[in-house]
């Protein structure tokens, strides 16, 4: 780096200090994040600010926004897309740029030919209350050329975090010491007031709003006052729909200077008894390297898998070490598992799914969808 400027590299050791805190730790709604950020890493809190608008002009750092439990806000599902090689990047590309509502798009691969593996595109979705996933999904199979879809909506969560840069080091097996814990899914009503401030606290923040008073700003697009603002999003957290303030990393896209975050990106796939899915997530989301774990409901196409989660490591043995120690894990624990497998992640366009009713259906009028 160019001396004089500002470190951009994960690996600088203040940077690496705040990215430890800023990827997942500070949780809810919090007034002053910076000031969050600052106290939990030992960082000064304005060159806690000046190096996230650097990462984040730099490419380093992809987004910073406050997230959202979306589970909670609009029904959605992680969905399986078996689509034609031909037409495999040109869906990749629809999915990814024209439709706001699906989020994570990934193109999966398996070792070998296993059950499910020709589901190479998945992506998450979500649409809001009153409208369907199903005939949405038909849209968008008729715009890609896919030839079938699987929902696989989350009937219980175990892990919901990030955290790239700390979990980097972690040992395979590493784990907390009691169980993990579970969060419901189910879909709160919001009124127009809330939806407001709701919209206007999710947007990405730009290099330039990265200042010590970062909701002034959001209060204002709001039509509020700050105080205002603050007790909105204060009773969204108490409702539980308001996620973590969080810096998101690239994942495998080459940063500027060449280096990458994350190399591999695994989707884990077990499946275990019928009435033993509740314990296998708590088991397996204790486990550090896990940034997602679920209970979904795949069937017979994909040998009944019902527990997945995903991990994310720079090394594919390393990442393959903590896959074995969660099975002997699980096998520890008198959980038995019918089937595992993996799914390598490669291409990936990650952004946040747009939850909005008013979004949708200025979505649907633009691309002329109706009765969905």
């Amino acid at each position: 780096m160019t001396q004089g400027m500002t470190p951009i590299a994960i690996d600088d050791p203040v940077n690496a200090r705040i990215l430890a805190v800023s990827e997942d730790k500070v949780q809810g709604y919090q007034r002053d994040p910076f000031g969050a950020i600052a106290s939990q890493s030992g960082v000064e809190i304005d060159t806690v600010i000046q190096r996230l608008g650097a990462m984040l002009e730099g490419g380093t750092i992809r987004r910073i926004r406050q997230t959202l439990m979306a589970t909670n806000l609009a029904p959605g599902a992680l969905v399986a897309w078996k689509v034609p090689a031909e037409k495999l990047n040109s869906a990749f590309e629809y999915m990814s740029g024209e439709d706001p509502f699906s989020g994570h798009v990934v193109l999966r691969s398996t070792d070998k030919d296993t059950p499910g593996s020709q589901y190479k595109l998945w992506t998450t979705l979500k649409v809001p209350v009153g409208y369907s996933m199903e005939k949405h999904c038909e849209f968008l199979m008729s715009q890609t050329g896919a030839e079938s879809y699987t929902l696989l909506p989350a009937k219980k969560l175990f892990a919901l975090g990030v955290g790239h840069v700390r979990r980097k080091d972690l040992e395979p097996g590493a784990r907390t010491d009691e169980p993990g814990r579970s969060m419901d899914v189910s879909v709160v009503e919001l009124n127009e007031l809330q939806w407001c401030v709701l919209m206007a606290l999710k947007r990405d923040f730009a290099a330039s709003e990265l200042t010590r008073d970062i909701w002034a700003g959001r209060a204002a697009e709001a039509g509020v006052s700050l105080d205002e603002f603050h007790r909105v999003a204060e009773e969204l957290n108490g409702r539980k729909v308001i996620g973590r303030f969080s810096t998101f990393l690239e994942h495998v896209k080459k940063l500027k200077d060449g280096t990458t975050v994350t190399k591999y990106n695994a989707l884990f796939h077990w499946a275990v008894p019928a009435g033993k899915e509740m314990e296998a997530g708590l088991e397996v989301g204790r486990h550090h390297i896990m940034t997602h774990a679920y209970w979904r409901e795949a069937g017979a196409e994909f040998n009944h898998v019902n527990i997945m989660g995903v991990a994310h490591g720079t090394d594919k043995d390393k990442v393959l070490a903590h896959k074995a120690a969660m099975d002997r894990h699980l096998q520890e624990a008198g959980i038995e598992v019918s089937y595992t497998n993996v799914f390598w992640g490669g291409r990936s366009e990650i952004k946040p799914s747009e939850i909005s009713p008013g979004a949708y259906r200025d979505w649907c009028e633009k691309v002329g969808l109706g009765g969905v």
